[in-house]
């Protein structure tokens, strides 16, 4: 029987409890072997101004769950061309994971802009989609969203209840700037790197 793996790809800029919570949700009620928090070094969809380093994004991610044994880092889009394109990474991992499912973990509001994904049937006709609620922060407008394309009924496409919370990490970026307490929206060993390391203070 093959393993099944989730991918849920992200910049993590940093990881928060938000993104820990639904890695943790889908790897025990979608019933998957592990969930692989993929880090992205370049969303094709955003600026890379406000990115910390790759490998300090990484090291943010392996410390946050190094206590769940279903919570895997992976950096497999650091060595691929880039801008990244999940396709490419889907075809990657699969090569070098022949025995592996893997499915996507993403928001709904990326389920409603997939359509701009590169061969974004191909993914869906390939791959199962677990698709979490999306709380919008007051950063985001989700009138912006486009309309749903008819494909996106597809029964590779599974809702999951999940728990959300109104929380992105550029609001915890603009809190440390202004020199605000973050604790509680980070895990203990993430907030206690980020002080010492001096991110986002500038």
């Amino acid at each position: 029987m093959k393993r099944k793996i989730g991918l849920y790809f992200g910049t993590f800029n940093p990881i928060h409890v938000g993104h820990l919570i639904i890695a943790n949700h889908m790897a025990d009620y979608a019933k998957l072997n592990e969930v692989w928090l993929v880090v992205s070094p370049h969303n094709p969809l955003k600026s890379r101004e406000t990115l910390l380093p790759d490998i300090h994004r990484l090291q943010l991610v392996r410390i946050a769950i190094e206590d769940n044994p279903r919570l895997k880092a992976c950096a497999i889009e650091f060595d691929l061309p880039k801008p990244s394109y999940t396709i490419h990474t889907l075809a990657h991992l699969q090569e070098k994971h022949p025995d592996t499912e893997f499915c996507l973990i993403m928001g709904e509001d990326n389920l409603r802009s997939i359509t701009k994904w590169k061969n974004y049937k191909e993914i869906l006709a390939n791959h199962e989609v677990l698709v979490y609620p999306r709380v919008y922060t007051e950063d985001e407008d989700p009138g912006q969203l486009p309309a749903p394309d008819p494909i996106l009924n597809s029964s590779r496409i599974r809702k999951m209840d999940a728990p959300v919370m109104r929380l992105s990490a550029s609001f915890i970026r603009r809190s440390i700037k202004a020199g605000h307490d973050v604790r509680y929206l980070l895990t203990d060993s993430v907030e206690r790197y980020i002080r010492e390391m001096h991110f986002y203070e500038k």
